[in-house]
């Protein structure tokens, strides 16, 4: 099976009405995603996209028995949409939204405290399940059914990989995009336990960049863990300068922090397979599987 959602999951769309919102909520039910409801405050009883809209998150789950979320809101608001989302009881968050702040992102994180909520985001392209479910605004054009877990913090290579991995006929058993905030929700070690724990992943490919220190704390993980899948890892940004942010607002190389290739060799310390090129990734990914 796939991790955080499969062909049951029933996703609710927070700013269903919005511009974004119709767009990916459409795109989603056509690829056959299981979308029962929206949430808009003010235009609770009305239909959108064909789905019942509601006035709040719980009265959406309520009604629809939806145990995922995509919210699709302005940066002001999404904060708020979050943790409304995580107040009701909803199991995976995804939430796409850019330049949420980061003093909000903190209130998030608190609320997430103790919860049993999984938030995938801010800033996420989403989490795909190839032929069941897609929650997020991720392209599924190249994206088949397959043995390979991939969490990313880049949207473009992200497609590239899957990309890639379907090519050689070995195809995503889920993709999640952590997302390229420097406070958010799942990331690198959080994606990894769930892939180990996968029957349907046989290897898995972190996808990281400078910044943050995701890179850091999967390598932690595997350290002290068991995992017996092969993890190859793709580490981009080796020729950017320090102290200055490369795309958004997570890559940015301080003074003192680590750099690619410094994170690169963490990695591969803790085991995992280096690719030095996205085009190396797949075949390493297919030569790491014969081999194991």
């Amino acid at each position: 099976m796939a991790i955080l959602i499969d062909a049951d999951t029933r996703v609710l769309v927070q700013g269903l009405t919005g511009r974004a919102g119709t767009f990916y909520t459409d795109l989603a039910i056509r690829y056959g995603t299981e979308c029962v409801a929206g949430v808009r405050p003010g235009k609770g009883g009305s239909t959108h996209v064909g789905l019942p809209v509601f006035d709040t998150v719980a009265e959406a789950r309520d009604a629809t028995q939806a145990n995922a979320s995509l919210i699709m809101v302005p940066p002001h608001r999404a904060a708020d949409a979050m943790i409304e989302a995580i107040a009701a009881g909803i199991g995976v968050i995804v939430c796409v939204t850019e330049r949420v702040p980061v003093l909000d992102m903190l209130r998030v994180k608190a609320a997430l405290d103790g919860a049993d909520s999984v938030l995938v985001g801010p800033n996420s392209q989403g989490v795909l399940s190839p032929g069941r479910c897609k929650i997020g605004v991720m392209s599924t054009r190249d994206a088949t059914p397959g043995a390979v877990g991939i969490v990313s913090r880049s949207a473009s290579l992200t497609s590239e990989v899957v990309a890639q991995t379907s090519a050689l006929g070995l195809g995503q058993s889920t993709t999640i995009g952590i997302g390229g905030d420097p406070v958010h929700g799942m990331g690198f070690a959080d994606a990894l336990r769930h892939f180990r724990d996968d029957d349907e992943t046989r290897a898995v490919v972190l996808i990281g960049e400078i910044g943050g220190t995701e890179e850091e704390a999967a390598a932690e993980y595997l350290r002290g863990a068991d995992f017996g899948k092969p993890v190859i890892a793709l580490v981009v940004g080796r020729h950017a300068p320090a102290e200055r942010r490369m795309g958004h607002a997570g890559t940015l190389a301080m003074l003192g922090a680590r750099s690619a290739a410094q994170k690169a060799q963490i990695l591969a310390d803790a085991g995992v397979l280096l690719a030095r090129d996205a085009d190396d990734v797949a075949p390493m990914v297919r030569k790491a599987l014969a081999g194991a």
